[in-house]
């Protein structure tokens, strides 16, 4: 199969729904029509094979949804619905034809579940696998929301329990022998990430939501930019750690917040909301999502985060998990 006859199958798998793209896959460039009075908010990431992901651990259809569920997560944290997506990949001396088909399979079901067209990309030759997809979405300019802008005194919160995704990385790195719906769930976690889209719209039409990202990098990381951004500093005090994250932790002789604090790959949602606020805006999150948005802890003045225990005393939190230029 040339390069012609790749991309044409490609495109086939992943062929053009939305009618805003009025030029999709075929031509020198995708040419969309966006909304009137929208902002246009763009991300890129990429993902290379042995670094981001391994082969041997999932199927070429996960590392598809799961590469562009990275992008979705940033489109989510930032208030907007996602519109389109273009994708890079490099492709090495080899491969099987069939894998590139279930990879863009995987992307297709993940643009499909968040109403996002493929508009475009490229194919080139490349050492490992490469996927570097750039997504396009919209929002109101009332509803962007940006990692500035937490204040002393509001809450911070995150919209799902922590530690699941690499709870599921040891399962399967380091052979933790979880069991039932545990593994189950850790592998879940860990394979098929699923951005927060419906919660990151919802809370960013929310007015007593200040500042919003995604937990991709795990949360010491991710808050500590949050509080670089807007000038404040943090208390930490009741972390949100998923069943699996715990026994994985205690399996491994390490501490369960270490699995909260420097986990990556969550794709759940921190926010700054309102301190007087929280309680109302949690009760009709919970109503509209069926589940919980939690309170971590509070923004305060005082730079730096740290863990407060239930004695009162305050740990300094040293940032820790992933980070792009580092090997683990």
């Amino acid at each position: 199969m040339n390069e012609d006859a790749l991309i044409a199958a490609l495109a086939e798998i992943v062929a053009p729904a939305r009618s805003r793209v009025l030029i999709g896959i075929g031509d020198d460039a995708a040419v969309w029509q966006p909304s009137r009075s929208n902002r246009s908010v763009v991300s890129t990431d990429a993902l290379v094979e042995g670094v981001h992901f391994d082969p041997a651990w999932m199927t070429w259809r996960e590392i598809g949804a799961r590469a562009l569920e990275a992008n979705l997560s940033d489109i989510a944290a930032m208030g907007a619905r996602p519109v389109l997506a273009t994708i890079a990949l490099g492709v090495p001396s080899g491969t099987a034809h069939e894998s590139l088909l279930d990879l863009y399979r995987g992307i297709a079901a993940s643009a499909a579940r968040a109403d996002c067209t493929i508009a475009g990309g490229d194919v080139t030759r490349t050492p490992v696998v490469t996927l570097a997809i750039t997504a396009v979405g919209e929002v109101r300019a009332t509803s962007l929301k940006l990692r500035t802008g937490a204040k002393k005194g509001d809450a911070i919160v995150t919209t799902g329990k922590l530690g699941g995704s690499r709870a599921g990385l040891c399962v399967l790195r380091d052979r933790v022998a979880l069991e039932g719906e545990r593994r189950d769930w850790a592998l879940q976690a860990y394979r098929a990430p699923v951005a927060r889209l419906a919660e990151g719209r919802w809370l960013g039409a929310s007015t007593s939501v200040h500042a919003m990202m995604d937990l991709s990098d795990g949360l010491s990381s991710d808050l500590a930019r949050m509080c670089a951004r807007s000038g404040v500093g943090a208390v930490l005090d009741a972390l949100p750690i998923c069943h699996a994250a715990i026994e994985t932790a205690h399996a491994l002789g390490v501490s369960p917040e270490t699995f909260a604090l420097a986990g990556g790959e969550e794709y759940e949602l921190l926010a700054a909301v309102d301190g007087r606020a929280y309680g109302h805006l949690a009760a009709r999150f919970r109503v509209r999502f069926g589940r919980e948005l939690f309170k971590v802890g509070s923004f305060r003045a005082e730079n730096g985060i740290v863990l407060r225990g239930g004695d009162g005393l305050e740990t300094p939190v040293v940032r820790t998990g992933w980070d792009s230029l580092e090997s683990e």
